[in-house]
């Protein structure tokens, strides 16, 4: 499975074209639609997400519910693009229209100045265009293609901010995955633990009127994973690493850790690797999880485990000093719009990039060409291990 995001933030739409998903998986625009309304919630969101409530169209690749095996096409469209026609028209315009909302001032921590020296803009707007998290709302779309599928093949997954700004959260033990689910979803800041959620607001409202940003760690957990997704015949084939590179793809996220994480660097080598154990119920188990899922580069039947870290929205409403790149003079950083934070929001794209690099994982393995196909392979897959 492979797939392609096109589009600029105030651009017309957003558009995806997802290949390799199975024949015969039920998909609706509902089930898309579900996952992009998460995105646009959480505490902490600002104009964007009321300018916007994200609807998808898909226009190739499923029929009467069904997928059928070739790309599926998905849009967005941008309700806000209206209020950019000129600015970010397609066809040439004259100079002067071109000049409005012109940007030479790049902002720090954001992809401005150094898109415009790598692609030779003038007008920094081009690279801000781009680099967007808006984009993450098509990856939120695959992503709930990805999901769609892994829950057809029992993989359970989700998402839960455990530091807040510096804020962190005691975590109650043994949280199943739909647990952990269920309980970051009546939560505004996206956390398990309810105790915390007042202080987490307050501290936000906060940085809000300091003109400050927040961000955080999030964690993903997935339950259900088939043994041996991944390879450790090359680099490039280790699911771990190919988990690790998503996650850094998010925009702001700058870290990922798996199971104990940056932890195992100053524990004992028999504190941290994970006993197995066997069983004629359930074969092959570990006695702990502190490797995260994950031996040699491939998944092990334990959970994963997968930590990113986000760094604060680089556009702050007090803004940092830059340079105008038309006379080299200093000035206050330009501000587009921005939330004081996005942590809640980022923690919906982290778990669907990693549903994503799952799903791919899963039919590179398994032959897939129809679901039922997929199905049958994997249960006979489990059935070996098993026994092994």
């Amino acid at each position: 499975m492979r797939y392609l995001t096109a589009g600029e933030s105030h651009g017309p739409c957003l558009t995806a074209i997802v290949e390799g998903v199975p024949a015969g998986l039920p998909l609706t625009a509902a089930d898309i639609n579900k996952e992009l309304k998460r995105r646009q919630g959480g505490y902490g969101r600002g104009g964007r997400m009321k300018i916007e409530s994200d609807q998808v169209e898909i226009t190739s690749g499923v029929r009467h519910g069904l997928t059928m095996g070739g790309p599926i096409t998905l849009t967005v469209t941008n309700r806000d693009h209206q209020k950019w026609l000129d600015i970010m028209s397609v066809e040439n315009i004259d100079e002067k229209k071109k000049s409005v909302r012109k940007i030479t001032k790049p902002r720090p921590g954001h992809a401005d100045l150094v898109g415009g020296m790598k692609y030779r803009f003038s007008d920094l707007r081009n690279s801000l265009e781009r680099s967007s998290a808006r984009e993450t709302t098509m990856r939120v779309a695959v992503g709930a293609i990805a999901k769609r599928l892994l829950e057809e093949i029992g993989v359970d997954i989700a998402s839960h901010v455990v530091t807040f700004g510096g804020i962190t959260i005691d975590l109650p033990d043994g949280l199943t995955v739909h647990q952990i689910k269920e309980l970051a979803k009546q939560s505004d800041v996206s956390i398990v633990n309810p105790a915390y959620e007042d202080e987490i607001k307050a501290y936000i409202d906060q940085i809000k009127k300091d003109g400050d940003t927040l961000g955080g760690v999030i964690e993903c957990v997935v339950g259900g994973v088939p043994v041996g997704l991944g390879s450790f015949v090359q680099w490039d084939k280790k699911l771990d690493a190919k988990i690790a590179q998503g996650v850094v793809s998010i925009n702001a996220f700058k870290g990922v850790e798996f199971g104990v994480g940056f932890k195992a660097g100053s524990l004992k080598g028999s504190q941290v690797m994970d006993e197995i154990l066997w069983n004629e119920q359930e074969g092959y188990t570990r006695r702990t999880n502190n490797l995260g899922g994950f031996e040699g580069g491939m998944t092990n039947g334990e959970p994963i485990v997968v930590r990113g870290v986000m760094k604060p929205i680089p556009t702050l409403y007090k803004p940092l000093m830059s340079v105008d790149i038309s006379t080299h003079e200093p000035y206050k950083a330009t501000v587009e719009r921005s939330d004081p934070t996005a942590v809640p929001a980022a923690a919906v794209v982290m778990e669907s990039v990693v549903a994503t690099i799952l799903a791919s994982e899963v039919l590179d393995k398994f032959s897939s060409d129809n679901l039922e196909e997929l199905k049958i392979a994997i249960a006979a897959h489990t059935d070996y291990v098993k026994n092994f």
